[in-house]
């Protein structure tokens, strides 16, 4: 029984995964190109240009790719042309955006109908982290990275990293249709609440270099 079921999601996880991101992203940009258009005015009117914001994040495997978002910062810079610190570029109408995940849009209708991304999958992190990732964590590679995954729905960026992690890696490793089907009606659930959004905890996704080098110098001190 139990090898049956593996093969089921075997076949989910290499072709029937896919084809439901295709066939949903391109079911969502037919109905809803029209939000996609008003939030890219708003996003002009309010914020200015670009209306994207592209960052190369790692995804498949680790190879890097470019994520496509709404901006929801200024480009403000202070008397010497440097970029002011994130909270002072931060706009009214940029918190509504990420309270919303309406920043998350062109993700769904570019990255996933690309193959760049899934809908549901552990969350692209900054390329940056690659150097510090245990061996185990690298696993959290092994599947596309989505638009909302396990550790979204779970507590989002409130989870301390190594909870987050595992919560990647256990969705790597068991990632079915029946815990597809779970995140997804979770999320559809928080987007309504807007449940687990602070835009403070951004900051503890920042840090994680800083993090783990902290991990490693304790480890070192102790070891000496």
């Amino acid at each position: 029984m139990r090898k049956g079921k593996n093969r089921i999601n075997r076949i989910y996880a290499g072709y029937v995964k896919r084809g439901l991101d295709l066939l949903i992203s391109l079911a969502a940009l037919f109905l809803f190109w029209w939000v996609f258009v008003i939030v890219a005015v708003l996003v002009k009117i309010n914020l200015g240009s670009p209306v994207l914001y592209a960052v190369e994040r790692p995804g498949l495997h680790g190879k890097l790719f470019k994520l496509y978002k709404f901006r929801s910062m200024t480009n403000d810079k202070d008397e010497n042309g440097n970029l002011l610190p994130e909270k002072e570029r931060t706009h009214h109408f940029g918190s509504i955006l990420r309270s919303t995940s309406l920043d998350e849009i062109p993700e769904i209708f570019i990255n996933v109908i690309k193959g760049d991304m899934s809908l549901i999958g552990p969350r692209p992190l900054a390329k940056s982290y690659l150097p510090y990732y245990t061996e185990e964590e690298m696993h959290r590679h092994d599947v596309l990275p989505g638009i909302t995954g396990l550790a979204q729905v779970k507590g989002r960026n409130h989870l301390p990293w190594e909870e987050r992690f595992a919560l990647d890696l256990k969705y790597a490793e068991k990632l079915s249709f029946r815990m597809d089907t779970y995140i997804f009606l979770q999320t559809i659930l928080k987007v309504i609440k807007r449940a687990d959004v602070a835009d403070a905890a951004i900051a503890m996704e920042m840090d994680f270099s800083a993090y783990r080098e902290k991990q490693w110098e304790n480890k070192n001190r102790q070891e000496d």
